[in-house]
């Protein structure tokens, strides 16, 4: 009996021993396939993944929450760039190019429309356009010059119609200027003329229409910069609670109709005018309001007008020049033929 249980007892000792055998060949084992994964993650990860040093961690004794915690300084440096702010959003913008306009150097033309000897058109009280356009263009430069626009120049020129048109966009062109302005007041077509007497003088008017309007030439070489000076003096005139003149897209203007390109501000295109599409520079016309209205007429006339009228346009010159930018050139493909007119009604004559 005592032998049997001695046998016994041997054999549950050699069943305890495989057993511990066999698990320690199974830890073994498992530690050799667990270094041999790793190594092959290790070896297929990118660089700054496989520096790090969590390899060891894996037959390390520590916790889990200790192995998060040992994190890489270059991993984590690698983490932080890629949510950095400054990363995703790139380089810094580049800062607006600032204005390179000088006021004092600043050259702009201000023509006087018509001459003495062609005066334009007569007002409703037969006062000749000439007077009005001299006037407020005296009063137009003396505003530029208190603003710092020193070179600003008063262009009068001398003798008829055509041959003073020549004159003026010479004298433009040789001196040479930056921006182009020339000066009118407005009237209509004789056709549109009715008859009362002034001051014991037969006399014509048309109170139909009143308004400013601000022209351009497509022709002109920089058209672009045309229209956004024209832009700006039409949107200062409507700052002062001008409204502009809408007969010129009417079919009762004939063939003084002319295409409007902002039914908000009131610029038109009068692309066959002479001194607006063969200047060499920016250039606008501005009919600064309607002589053959009674009414207006009189407003016209008024050194508080005149004032108002410029102040929007040295407003205007000040933000044309402080924004100004190189000028884009229109190749000039004008029509051979050119309008005798100089500006976009022809003078209404008393009959």
């Amino acid at each position: 009996m005592k032998r049997e249980q001695d046998d016994a007892g041997r054999k549950q000792g050699l069943l305890s021993s495989g057993k511990n055998i066999a698990g320690s060949e199974i830890r073994v084992w498992s530690r050799r396939c667990a270094v041999i994964a790793a190594t092959a993650v290790w070896a297929a990860l990118p660089i700054e993944v496989s520096n790090a040093s969590w390899l060891s961690d894996v037959f390390s004794p520590k916790s889990d929450k200790a192995a998060k915690q040992a994190t890489s300084p270059k991993r984590a440096a690698v983490a932080k760039a890629a949510a950095s702010p400054k990363s995703r959003a790139g380089k810094p913008a580049a800062p607006k190019p600032v204005g390179t306009c000088n006021p004092a150097k600043f050259r702009i033309v201000l023509d006087v429309g018509h001459t003495k000897q062609s005066e334009g058109a007569s007002s409703a009280r037969n006062i000749p356009e000439f007077n009005f356009n001299l006037h407020l263009a005296e009063r137009i430069e003396e505003r530029l010059k208190a603003e710092g626009f020193a070179a600003t120049k008063l262009l009068v020129t001398e003798g008829k119609a055509r041959p003073s048109l020549v004159k003026r966009v010479a004298a433009a062109n040789n001196l040479p200027a930056d921006l182009f302005l020339s000066i009118h007041h407005d009237s209509v077509p004789n056709s549109m003329l009715e008859n009362w007497e002034f001051e014991g003088k037969k006399s014509h008017f048309s109170d139909r229409f009143s308004g400013y309007s601000v022209f351009v030439s497509h022709y002109n070489p920089d058209f672009k910069t045309s229209l956004e000076f024209a832009e700006l003096v039409a949107k200062e005139m409507k700052a002062q609670g001008f409204e502009y003149a809408r007969q010129y897209t009417m079919p009762i203007m004939g063939r003084y109709r002319h295409p409007l390109l902002n039914k908000e501000t009131g610029v038109y295109s009068y692309d066959d005018l002479v001194v607006l599409k063969t200047t060499r520079m920016p250039a606008a016309l501005l009919e600064a309001g309607s002589i053959i209205n009674r009414d207006e007429e009189l407003k016209m006339d008024s050194d508080e007008r005149r004032d108002v009228i410029s102040g929007a346009v040295a407003t205007a010159v000040k933000e044309f020049c402080e924004a100004r930018s190189p000028a884009s050139a229109r190749p000039n493909s004008a029509p051979a033929a050119s309008s005798t007119q100089d500006h976009p009604v022809e003078a209404a004559k008393p009959q």
